[in-house]
């Protein structure tokens, strides 16, 4: 019985798992749309009791479902403390446990397991491709980032050294500064704070062509390394053919 339980749940090959599949994933896009129905204002009292009362229906098929899962893995613990096995534990205890923060739309995250489903063979290329890439370029990308990090707390030191006294509110210390040195290099620049100061736009001058090369920097690490990516998968596909 066990094992009958798990190939329903945890594979999609038979047709009662694709069914079984379909149904829960129907019922979580139908619970976020209910959910996202409940915030509306001025909502007539019988709908929201319709709502209430469909609320109460998914949450007795999740916890179901979560304590089917659990009773039907191989590795209990593993499933559990796996991401998905959380999801399914923070999609059901809201309802039973009164939080300050409704966490129902972590809900939308189950929704991966249709993938699962569908059995895309190119999307699981395409996900092959995309760790393959990150095994390639992760120490540049490890690099990268200290020096973003390096560049970001020197951009917050020489704005505050420019504009400290010119905006003491803005530009209070090191750290209120850095603010401004993230949406600057980053090139976002809301505009909330800026500086006023000869010396403040120069320096930003100089941060803005900097923060133009750490944003494209990531980018071009990343396309070259999907490149890479697909040359050997490309060169392994006609292998694996011959092997078959």
């Amino acid at each position: 019985m066990r094992e009958r339980v798990h190939k329903l749940l945890f594979e999609a090959d038979s047709r009662a798992g694709r069914w079984f599949d379909y149904f829960i994933q129907s019922l979580i896009v139908l619970s976020l749309i209910s959910f996202a129905i409940e915030t509306l204002p001025d909502l007539p009292m019988p709908i929201r009791l319709s709502l209430a009362g469909f609320e109460v229906f998914v949450i007795f098929v999740f916890t179901a479902e979560y304590a089917l899962r659990i009773y039907a893995a191989r590795n209990r613990w593993g499933y559990i403390f796996s991401f998905f096995g959380l999801v399914d534990l923070i999609a059901i205890l809201p309802f039973y446990i009164v939080f300050a923060l409704d966490l129902r739309v972590v809900r939308a995250f189950r929704i991966l397991r249709v993938f699962r489903v569908l059995k895309l063979v190119r999307f699981n290329r395409a996900v092959e491709r995309y760790k393959m890439a990150y095994s390639i370029v992760k120490e540049e990308l490890a690099l990268f980032f200290v020096v973003t990090g390096i560049l970001t707390y020197l951009a917050a030191a020489g704005i505050h050294f420019f504009e400290h006294e010119a905006q003491p509110e803005q530009f209070q210390s090191i750290f209120h500064s850095f603010w401004w040195a993230i949406v600057t290099i980053t090139t976002v620049g809301y505009g909330d704070v800026y500086p006023i100061t000869l010396g403040g736009r120069i320096f930003t001058l100089f941060i803005l062509v900097a923060g133009v090369g750490v944003v494209t920097v990531p980018a071009g690490l990343v396309a070259s390394a999907l490149s890479k990516a697909r040359e050997v998968q490309s060169e392994k596909k006609p292998i694996s053919s011959k092997n078959k």
